[in-house]
């Protein structure tokens, strides 16, 4: 295997110009009448592509680790709870923020994703009294893992962690916003005066030495002064700058309102911060051709599991998936320095794609597609920074779509209200029922909302679970919601964010959800994490999940690019209410190479090589019979001295399916035992599919249980299969192999 340490550097340049060919274009307002209503929407078009010039080298931006943040702020009121004065977001859910009383009511914070790196015990920490026209100093210093914070110029609180957070290229600021994901009550109301970021940890003489609307030395990396009338950062690290929401600049401050009014500042290039419209279409063959060929190159880069087309996302998550008019249409979350932003592919066979533009962009976050009353695709998606909101597709393509004026749809509450305070809204799931429309709002207390239009006024119902099931909280958060009719049943298909994927089956009664049982699609960890799913013209009801990089493995860094999606999932309910689960048949298409093998023994406590069958693009499908043994099953990527490989096996004592990948590399990935609850009918015969694509392992056993992991092998002989048997002897009356046809672009 070929060493990539020589190439990353150069491929991270030339992936940061390809990540930037496609820039958003204006948002036009207008009117436009949805049957017989007048709905005010906003028309989004697809990004037009635009071209950079190669980095240069001096341009290249470092990572942040040791920082420090300055504001010079006066909120507006002392009650005001979770908004952020200053910002620093990795585009990717981690930031450090100077974000006040989200803990406790008038208080200064060092905030952070999930409060990671917030010291959470507060009661020492001194009030803040300053009116809306007294402006304070608040610093924040991060040095190691010690975080201090200032107040004109003394210390105001001092903690350590247990890691600090680094920051790279792609890295946004933001004034007002707590961070990225937060929602549209997550905005600082004030004034501010003078906002800095430094990229080394400031002395406090340095701290109390620093004055509103003057240079210091050393030089800030970014620094927002409004004495000029101006947002732009006076560094001009971070040129792309806006004012979002009723976010102003009045008598040399950035004056914010609160609720969705911030200022959001990134960088044009993620490698230079060269303007685009300095560019020529000339410059971006050769990078492009590059950047196909690494990919195409990469050990580890699956073919027919569908990954990102280029660049990085984290979150990858699969949304708005719809058949529509012959095709099927998937969107997913990808990262840019516009934010969160809607990929956009199709496909008549669910495996090869057809990459679509979009103006879904600049802070979209999780939601699905289904049908509104005029028949038009209707997407319901979490927007960063207001709420949950909707939008209406223009064009059959679904390249085009409107986003509606009276957005977002959350219902406003106020306090005595049933629900204020009650909820957390964050991925929705919109449908149809009869004449009304309904919303899960996702988060730790999902609830119900429903509105007569698209546009109406939307009323909170209540929440959306009537109960729990055994063994899993109330509390248990429900996010990527996805919520359908399967069998005699209905199923909430969702993530908690520490379980990963993980089904509900139910009853919808009286506008509100009863469940009866819970199973989880990940076990040992949650890498195989947020799902979507479509009913297609079959009456097929197929989903897809993102699964994890591996731990320890640095795709995003090392290889430029991160996002891969599992196989498509076919579900049904048996009849006895059993959730079966298998791939679709269109996979088929993609076999060649076919290999069989007929009455196979494997003797007790031994394995069985099979010389003319391997490789890392295949699939197997075998039938076992094995009445006495404890573990039986396959072994693939096996190295010929077995130092690598990777069992996939029933465990007939613990009844599980199981994925082992402690010895599946030399060097990266996870080095655990994946287990899916599975039980062997009495005589009933283990029927195993396994699709093995460079870095994927996926595994259906009898279709009603799956399992899947990754893994990196180390070497590139890794590609033996051998079967086994443990505690007794197994036979094989048939197995088929074939070679497996990449799908993917490159």
């Amino acid at each position: 295997m070929r060493s990539r340490r020589l190439i990353a550097p150069m491929v991270a340049c030339l992936l940061a110009v390809v990540a930037q060919a496609a820039r958003l274009s204006t948002a036009v307002a207008g009117e436009a009448r949805d049957g017989a209503k007048d709905i005010k929407l906003k028309i989004l078009k697809p990004a037009s592509a635009t071209t950079q010039p190669q980095p240069s080298a001096s341009g290249k931006a470092t990572a942040i680790t040791d920082k420090t943040l300055v504001v010079w702020a006066a909120p507006a009121n002392l009650t005001q709870r979770g908004g952020s004065a200053l910002t620093i977001d990795d585009n990717q859910s981690h930031f450090d923020g100077i974000v006040f009383g989200e803990l406790s009511p008038a208080k200064w914070m060092a905030g952070s994703d999930f409060f990671s790196r917030t010291h959470k015990e507060q009661k020492d920490y001194p009030a803040e009294t300053a009116d809306a026209n007294t402006l304070v100093q608040i610093a924040s210093v991060y040095r190691g893992k010690e975080i201090t914070l200032y107040r004109n110029g003394k210390e105001y609180a001092r903690h350590t962690i247990a890691e600090p957070q680094s920051f790279g290229a792609g890295s946004v600021v933001t004034i007002g916003l707590r961070h990225l994901e937060a929602t549209d009550q997550a905005c600082f109301a004030g004034a501010i005066a003078d906002a800095r970021l430094y990229n080394v940890a400031l002395t406090p003489d340095s701290i109390a030495a620093l004055e509103p609307n003057k240079p210091s030395e050393p030089k800030p990396l970014a620094w927002w002064s409004f004495a000029d009338g101006r947002a732009t950062d006076r560094m001009n690290t971070f040129r792309a700058v806006e004012l979002v929401g009723d976010a102003r600049i009045a008598d040399g401050k950035l004056w914010l309102g609160g609720k969705a009014c911030f200022l959001v500042a990134r960088r044009e290039s993620l490698a230079t911060g060269a303007p685009a419209d300095t560019a020529n279409t000339a410059t971006l063959a050769a990078p492009s051709r590059a950047l196909r060929e690494n990919l195409l190159g990469d050990p580890y880069r699956a073919g027919y599991h569908f990954a990102i087309p280029e660049a990085q996302a984290m979150p990858f998550d699969p949304n708005g998936a719809i058949y529509w008019k012959g095709r099927y249409h998937l969107f997913y979350i990808f990262q840019d320095p516009r934010g969160h932003n809607w990929g956009h592919v199709s496909s008549t066979d669910l495996f090869h794609w057809r990459h679509h533009p979009t103006g879904l962009v600049s802070g979209m976050f999780s939601g699905n597609c289904f049908i509104n009353k005029d028949g038009r695709p209707t997407i319901c998606y979490h927007q960063v920074g207001q709420g949950n909101a909707m939008a209406v597709a223009v064009d059959d393509e679904l390249n085009e779509w409107k986003k509606l004026d009276s957005n977002p749809i959350t219902p406003k509450t106020n306090p005595g209200d049933a629900h204020h305070g009650k909820y957390q809204s964050w991925d929705p799931y919109g449908w149809l029922e009869g004449n009304t429309y309904y919303a899960i709002f996702g988060g730790q207390r999902p609830a119900i909302a429903k509105s007569d239009s698209l546009a109406g006024q939307w009323k909170y119902v209540g929440d959306l679970m009537a109960n729990t099931v055994p063994g899993v909280s109330i509390n248990e958060d429900v996010s990527c919601a996805d919520f359908f009719k399967i069998g005699n049943k209905q199923m909430l298909l969702c993530i908690s964010h520490g379980l990963g994927c993980r089904y509900y089956l139910g009853e919808w009664k009286n506008e509100q959800f009863h469940p009866t049982f819970h199973q989880k699609m990940s076990w040992v960890d949650n890498s195989f994490f947020a799902p979507e799913s479509l009913l297609d013209d079959k009456g097929r009801r197929i989903m897809w999940a993102w699964i994890f990089d591996g731990p320890g493995f640095k795709t995003r860094t090392d290889h430029g690019w991160s996002g891969t999606m599992s196989l498509p999932r076919v579900l049904s309910l048996a009849e006895d209410g059993t959730l079966c689960m298998n791939p679709p048949e269109e996979i088929e298409r993609l076999r060649y190479n076919a290999k069989k093998k007929t009455n196979l023994t494997v003797q007790v406590d031994s394995e069985l090589a099979l010389e003319d069958i391997g490789g890392n693009s295949i699939e197997l499908v075998m039938e076992m019979n094995a009445k006495t043994a404890r573990q039986f099953g396959v072994k693939v990527c096996c190295s010929p001295d077995g130092q690598e490989r990777t069992l996939v096996y029933y465990d007939a004592i613990e009844k599980k399916l199981k994925v082992d990948t402690n010895r599946s590399s030399l060097t990266g990935g996870a080095k655990t035992v994946e287990a899916g609850p599975f039980e062997l009918r009495v005589d009933e015969p283990l029927k195993l599919r396994v699709f093995v694509d460079k870095s994927v392992v996926e595994v259906f056993a009898n279709g009603r249980q799956a399992v899947m992991r990754r893994i990196y092998p180390s070497r590139q002989d890794s590609i033996g299969v051998k079967l086994f048997a443990n505690g007794g002897p197994a036979s094989v009356t048939t197995l088929e192999a074939w070679d497996m046809m990449p799908s993917n672009p490159y």
